[in-house]
């Protein structure tokens, strides 16, 4: 049972280190630099790859880089399948398995080794597998929330979906239809290149979307003229999805910088105490503590940090713990806010991270449809979240400190 329960552990820990992680994790942080950085030299090396001139001078250290960043590929994907169960508690160990592997993720991630690996069981296929390495460059979505704003861009096509779908739909049958007017009008004079309803579409595409590569052309009068009107409504139909896309960009920063209601908000009752040696909390995590259901650990207080109170944090001697409890009094230098973001408050859309609060201040847990969210920086507040705001104030001795140096300054 001991065995079992720190496998467990163990695995857990794991799967914090390999997900991207927060900026207090060291090691996860450490990880997710790391797997940035070999995605980065592993491009850069496929690129350069392609040089003949680099290959004829560097060929083995570039083979050998790309066979070193494919096999750290294939470890960290060993240890997603192992970690999967992880990521979905609620399904048994081969239904979270199976997710993974058909996740969008999980076939990155796949695919970003095993083509690599498949030509010495298949020779014959060494060039059909080749094609597929090009989806290592996907793997660089694991690490975008520290750098882009990849987010905002998938949360305004998924806002935008159903406007991008009827635009698609449209350019769609107008490409059948041209396609079906131009064989009526060109079949009789080149049976070989317009010789059935479908072969227009490849020249509706080219005349829709403006290329014109001039491989199919109509050499009729009337062809010509569909194919002039044709043309001159690409120009407008395929604007459309650009349009769609621009706009819901506009809509996404101006909804960031826009507040025009206030947040509700509550004050919440909390108590403080202080881990001394010999206590029954020492050394234990705080998934084990049984605690009645009006209390949760809302902080931990560490040698003057504040740590985030996750489930396998395990409490050590001298920990200051702030609990949340109704009917209790508020304890000395802790203040404690429940915010409920309504739909224009400011912070609805950005990252924790990005929040323009005091250095005080600290988010502790953020509740979203009845669950209870871990604060890391990359999560992004949303409409009716309940935020646990903890801000440390200033004590008696800071207070002097701070009126002297104002006096001083005057």
């Amino acid at each position: 049972m001991g065995k079992a329960k720190a496998k467990s552990s163990i695995r857990k820990r794991v799967s914090d280190i390999i997900e991207v992680g927060y900026n207090e994790d060291f090691i996860g942080r450490a990880y997710d630099i790391l797997n940035f950085a070999v995605i980065v030299i592993n491009l850069t090396v496929g690129v350069m790859m392609t040089f003949q001139g680099a290959m004829d001078s560097c060929g083995d250290v570039l083979l050998t880089i790309e066979a070193v960043t494919v096999a750290f590929f294939a470890f960290d994907l060993l240890l997603r399948f192992w970690t999967a169960g992880c990521l979905w508690p609620e399904l048994s160990e081969p239904a979270a398995l199976l997710k993974y592997i058909f996740s969008f993720n999980g076939i990155v991630d796949i695919l970003s080794c095993l083509p690599y690996y498949l030509p010495f069981f298949f020779p014959s296929g060494v060039a059909a597998f080749r094609i597929f390495r090009v989806m290592r460059i996907f793997r660089i979505f694991r690490v975008n929330a520290y750098f882009d704003s990849l987010n905002v861009i998938a949360a305004v096509i998924k806002n935008k979906a159903r406007l991008l779908l009827s635009s698609v739909f449209i350019i769609i049958m107008l490409m059948l239809a041209s396609s079906l007017c131009m064989y009526s009008l060109e079949h009789s004079l080149q049976p070989n290149v317009f010789d059935n309803a479908l072969s227009g579409l490849w020249w509706s595409a080219a005349a829709l979307l403006t290329v014109g590569y001039g491989d199919i052309y109509p050499i009729s009068v009337a062809g010509k003229i569909v194919g002039m009107v044709l043309t001159m409504l690409g120009v407008g139909l395929v604007a459309i999805p650009t349009g769609i896309i621009s706009a819901g960009f506009v809509e996404q920063y101006e909804k960031l910088r826009r507040m025009t209601e206030q947040a509700a908000e509550s004050d919440v009752h909390f108590i403080r105490v202080k881990l001394e040696k010999g206590d029954n909390g020492v050394g234990a995590k705080i998934a084990a503590l049984k605690l009645p259901r009006s209390f949760f650990v809302a902080a931990i207080e560490r040698k003057g940090q504040v740590l985030v109170p996750r489930g396998e944090e395990e409490l050590m001697e001298g920990d200051v713990l702030v609990f949340c409890v109704a009917g209790q009094e508020e304890g000395p230098n802790v203040n404690l806010k429940e915010l409920i973001l309504k739909e224009q408050h400011e912070w609805c859309g950005q990252k924790i991270r990005d929040l323009d609060i005091s250095r005080r201040s600290f988010i502790v847990m953020v509740r979203r449809r009845g669950r209870s969210l871990i604060p890391n920086g990359d999560l992004r507040l949303q409409k009716g979240d309940v935020v646990m705001l903890y801000n440390r104030l200033a004590s008696p001795k800071e207070e002097a400190h701070s009126g002297s140096g104002k006096r001083e300054k005057r």
